[in-house]
C-alpha cells in the first residue's frame, strides 16, 4: 500500500436535479434508439442553475433549438455519477458523463467512455483532456472553500484557523471519494500539508468540528449563506454562481500557516459513453458545448472559466473571477496517481476521521 503522495511543483501564480423520467431504450446503439430527438447526459452539479438560470439551461435550450434534440439530465456528486453509469452497463442509459477529477478519469479506467474527439477540443490545453479522446474539459474551474461573509467579519486565512473552537458544528464538507469537490479537499489537503500522513493527522483533528457527511457539495452554500454552517467546501464556479441569489456567500482558498493560499484546477470533463444509445446525439452535445457561443457564455452565464483558450472573455464576471484568484498559487496535481490510488486516500481519509 502505497502511503506517500507524488506532487508536481506549483505551476503558476494567477496574477491576472433532476431525475430521469422515463427508462430509456434497453437496446443500446440499435437504429430505434440512434434515431430519436433525445440525449441522455449524467453530470456533477454545479452547471445548472437553481433557478433554471445557469450555463446548462442555456446550453440545452440553444441545443434543443437547433438541433431538435431534448437533453435529459441527471445530476449527483461526480463518484455519484460514475458508480450510477457502472450499475448501467449492461443497460447503458447515459450518453454523455460530465464529472470532476478525478473522477473522469476513474470513468475511463472502469471502461465507461469511448474515445471521441469534439470540434474545438484542439483549443483545449493538454493537462485538460485525454490524450486518446476518451474525455475533454468543458469549463474549467478551481477549488475553493465558502464563508458566510455576514457573521465573519474576513475569511479564515489557515486550514489551522478551522480547528478553533468557534467553528464546532459549523463546518462541513462533502464526502470524499463520492463528491468531487470532497476528494478535492483531500487533495488539497495532500498538498499543502506535504503527504497523506499529515493530511490525515490535521483532517483527523478537524473532525471534532465537522457536521458530518454531505453527497452533494452544492447543498452546503445555501446552508452557509443561511448561516447554519459558517464554512464549507466548493468549487469557485460553483460557488461564484450561486452568490448571485445568495448574497452572504465569499469565496476564499486556506493557506497552511506560513504559506501561500493554493488551488487547483477542478474542471468539468466531459465524454461520451461507451455503448452510448443515443452516441451520435452525444457526438453532437459535446461539439455543442465546445463550441464558440457556448464557451463565450460560461463566464457570463455560468461564472466559470472557458475551457477553449482561443476565447477570452472581458464580461464583467470574467473580471471579477480573474480578481478573485489573483496570486494564489496554483499546483497541478498528479492525475494518475490519484486515480490510481483514489481507494487508498479515501480509505485513509475513513480511518482517520472515524467516517
Amino acid at each position: 500500500m502505497r502511503t506517500s503522495y507524488r506532487f508536481v511543483k506549483p505551476i503558476a501564480a494567477v496574477t491576472g436535479s433532476l431525475t430521469l423520467a422515463a427508462t430509456l431504450t434497453a437496446c443500446g446503439g440499435s437504429t430505434a434508439a440512434s434515431d430519436e430527438k433525445v440525449v441522455t447526459m449524467y453530470s456533477a452539479d454545479g452547471l445548472k442553475g437553481e433557478k433554471s438560470d445557469g450555463w446548462y439551461d442555456k446550453v440545452f435550450a440553444d441545443f434543443e433549438k437547433e438541433t431538435g434534440i431534448k437533453v435529459k439530465y441527471v445530476e449527483g456528486g461526480s463518484g455519484e455519477m460514475v458508480q450510477r453509469a457502472v450499475r448501467e452497463k449492461s443497460n447503458t442509459q447515459a450518453d454523455v458523463i460530465v464529472t470532476l477529477p478525478p473522477f473522469i478519469q476513474q470513468a475511463d479506467s472502469k471502461g465507461l467512455l469511448q474515445a471521441y474527439t469534439p470540434n474545438g477540443s484542439e483549443q483545449v490545453d493538454g493537462a485538460d483532456k485525454a490524450d486518446d479522446g476518451k474525455w475533454t474539459s468543458v469549463v474549467n474551474n478551481y477549488f475553493g472553500f465558502i464563508y458566510n461573509k455576514q457573521q465573519l467579519k474576513e475569511a479564515p486565512k489557515t486550514w489551522e484557523e478551522l480547528l478553533d473552537g468557534r467553528f464546532r458544528n459549523k463546518l462541513q464538507y462533502s464526502t470524499p471519494g463520492v463528491a468531487g469537490d470532497g476528494t478535492a479537499v483531500v487533495i488539497k489537503a495532500m498538498n499543502d500539508f506535504g503527504g497523506q500522513a499529515p493530511a490525515m493527522e490535521y483532517l483527523k483533528k478537524l473532525q471534532a468540528n465537522n457536521v458530518g457527511p454531505s453527497s452533494s457539495t452544492s447543498k452546503l452554500a445555501p446552508k452557509v449563506d443561511k448561516g447554519e454552517i459558517l464554512v464549507a467546501n466548493g468549487d469557485v464556479q460553483m460557488n461564484f454562481a450561486q452568490s448571485k441569489s445568495m448574497p452572504n456567500l465569499a469565496i476564499w482558498f486556506p493557506a497552511k500557516e506560513g504559506a501561500r493560499p493554493t488551488t487547483f484546477a477542478l474542471p468539468y470533463a466531459a465524454g461520451l459513453v461507451d455503448k452510448a444509445p443515443h452516441a451520435e446525439n452525444g457526438r453532437k452535445l459535446l461539439d455543442f458545448m465546445l463550441g464558440e457561443q457556448a464557451q463565450r457564455e460560461v463566464s457570463s452565464i455560468g461564472g466559470g472559466f472557458p475551457a477553449r483558450k482561443d476565447i477570452k472573455t472581458t464580461d464583467t464576471n470574467a473580471i471579477e473571477l480573474a480578481e478573485l484568484i489573483e496570486g494564489v498559487e496554483i499546483f497541478e496535481p498528479d492525475w494518475a496517481d490519484i486515480d490510481e490510488n483514489l481507494t487508498t486516500y479515501v480509505d485513509a481519509w475513513k480511518t482517520a476521521t472515524g467516517s
